[in-house]
């Protein structure tokens, strides 16, 4: 009896929808157990808003596509299992809702068309990776992807220059790509309950980073330059961190292999803009890739290659940060380049034993 009335009361709304025509600009059928999406959307041309949530909807009809003016569609709570091709078509979307489906693929292609899309919500959905296409979202802000099954990020998302708010949260991502200083604009990130180990160094240059969110993963320290963050909160409880529990190891002495003893030399003279060095290294693309690669010593700022010494620096959080309780300290990486750097270190710098 529930569902009839709600099959009624859908119909009625429909055709009074129809009987508007161009001028219908909203339609809401939330919550009427439809099965399938009214074919007659074809008829309202200048439809705006689109609001079919909490229905059990499995696939979107042909129709859809004929709505080049909607700007916001929202789809969630249904039982969609694909970002569908149709989509491409709708020029004008600037808001699409696809929550609570079983979303565990894009068709190909469905990102081209939807270059004024701002915000995309696909929360509580299956996937478990993202496709190359969706860095062509060019005007995307708003990306939340909770509660899905994403075990890597696609360095493509690196290029929505736009971006401000990203949400990751409750997946299974291990890391984050270095390109993410590219997100110049990115002002929230949260990553709780995910498996990451290690922040890349590209984060620490996002200058309009203000929420961070990183509670509830496996990361013991931070990568240099963390503490300069212009942060309004950051949270970060639940992670094992490094305590500042210093003990007496024996130091055993340096000794570098050959080819790093080769690679400081030549690093050394390539700073120095050695031209026998400098035009010499353009003639061996692979080598000058390697080096490409090399550090400075955190002391001496001597570049080095491949061994080094990685110790930790406690530092206090800014006074300016919103922190999780009980955090005072914050440990930060920092990279030597060989033990008797590690003697003329200050009294805030520790070395990392392995358990």
């Amino acid at each position: 009896m529930v569902t009839s009335s709600k099959k009624i009361m859908s119909e009625r709304l429909l055709l009074t929808a129809l009987k508007g025509g161009n001028n219908t600009k909203i339609l809401t059928l939330n919550g009427k157990k439809m099965k399938k999406m009214p074919s007659a959307l074809e008829k309202l041309p200048g439809l705006r808003t689109l609001d079919l949530q909490n229905n059990l909807i499995c696939k979107v009809c042909p129709e859809l596509s004929t709505l080049t003016q909607l700007t916001l569609l929202n789809l969630g709570n249904n039982q969609l299992e694909e970002v569908p091709e149709e989509m491409k078509h709708l020029i004008s979307l600037k808001k699409l809702h696809l929550f609570g489906n079983r979303v565990h693929r894009f068709a190909t292609g469905v990102c081209d068309g939807l270059q004024e899309l701002i915000l995309l919500n696909l929360n509580y959905n299956l996937l478990k990776s993202l496709p190359e296409e969706i860095g062509r979202l060019r005007n995307l802000t708003y990306l939340s992807i909770n509660h899905n099954q994403l075990t890597t990020i696609p360095t493509e998302l690196c290029s929505l220059v736009h971006l401000s708010g990203l949400h990751l949260n409750y997946n299974q991502l291990t890391c984050i790509p270095e390109e993410i200083k590219l997100l110049q604009n990115l002002r929230q990130l949260f990553l709780v309950r995910n498996n990451i180990e290690v922040l890349p160094e590209g984060l620490c240059h996002l200058k309009k980073l203000r929420i961070l969110d990183i509670a509830g993963n496996v990361i013991q320290i931070f990568p240099a330059g963390f503490q300069n963050l212009k942060l309004r909160e950051f949270y970060c409880e639940g992670n094992p961190l490094f305590l500042k529990r210093p003990i007496t190891a024996k130091q055993p002495k340096d000794i570098w292999t050959l080819r790093e003893i080769a690679a400081r030399f030549i690093l050394c003279q390539l700073e120095e803009n050695n031209d026998l060095i400098v035009n010499a290294i353009e003639c061996y693309p692979e080598t000058k890739d390697k080096l490409s690669k090399a550090k400075k010593c955190a002391l001496c700022s001597k570049p080095f290659l491949s061994e080094w010494l990685e110790c930790v620096q406690f530092v206090s959080p800014s006074k300016n940060w919103k922190i999780s309780r009980n955090l005072h300290l914050i440990p930060l990486q920092i990279l030597l380049c060989s033990y008797h750097c590690f003697d003329q270190r200050g009294p805030n710098l520790f070395g990392i034993i392995p358990e």
